[in-house]
């Protein structure tokens, strides 16, 4: 066990000195497989687990030049895994779908559903340059981005729920202009 953590940090090190492929590869084999199954005992996807895991390797990828040995590298990386699919769970959640019923789907136009998915998005994009610049930004930050309360906060040095309010705010617009746009 104490060699394994040895030869973590001798990887990690060599990958922060030198940004050496073959030592971000190394751990990459070393940990791929329990960083799945710690995404599938939580998801139960076995889909979503899989892209989880590719996620969260390129977000430590990115990230590995901040480790920082405070902990072990596999704490570090497992604490990164857990944190990312309760934020994907999350994200899910709020982002509930339901299928059409027949009956619904039968009011439908005969177009294809792509082409009315890009005219609706072109037409959420034409509502969003309504509002401020920095509201978008945020917007996107979270939404798009996925960044969290807490790192929006601390990029704009402001309090979690000062970010929370402009992002209630900012949604209200976007929601009360699309409505109008939709009226026209």
């Amino acid at each position: 066990m104490k060699k394994a953590r040895l030869a973590d940090e001798q990887l990690v090190n060599s990958f922060q000195n030198t940004n050496s492929p073959d030592s971000f590869e190394a751990l990459y084999s070393r940990y791929v497989s329990k960083v799945y199954h710690k995404c599938l005992s939580i998801t139960k996807d076995s889909e979503a687990a899989q892209d989880y895991t590719q996620d969260i390797f390129i977000k430590v990828f990115n990230k590995l030049d901040s480790f920082q040995n405070q902990s072990t590298f596999s704490t570090w990386l497992y604490s990164i895994a857990h944190n990312y699919c309760l934020d994907q769970l999350r994200i899910s959640k709020r982002l509930t779908t339901e299928p059409l019923s027949d009956e619904q789907a039968n009011g439908l136009p005969e177009t294809s559903s792509a082409f009315v998915l890009e005219e609706r998005i072109e037409e959420l994009e034409g509502v969003l340059n309504q509002l401020p610049k920095e509201e978008v930004k945020l917007l996107r930050q979270k939404h798009e981005q996925g960044l969290s309360i807490r790192a929006l906060s601390q990029q704009y040095g402001i309090s979690e729920s000062a970010v929370k309010m402009r992002l209630k705010r900012s949604r209200e617009k976007l929601q009360k202009l699309y409505a109008k746009q939709l009226l026209e």
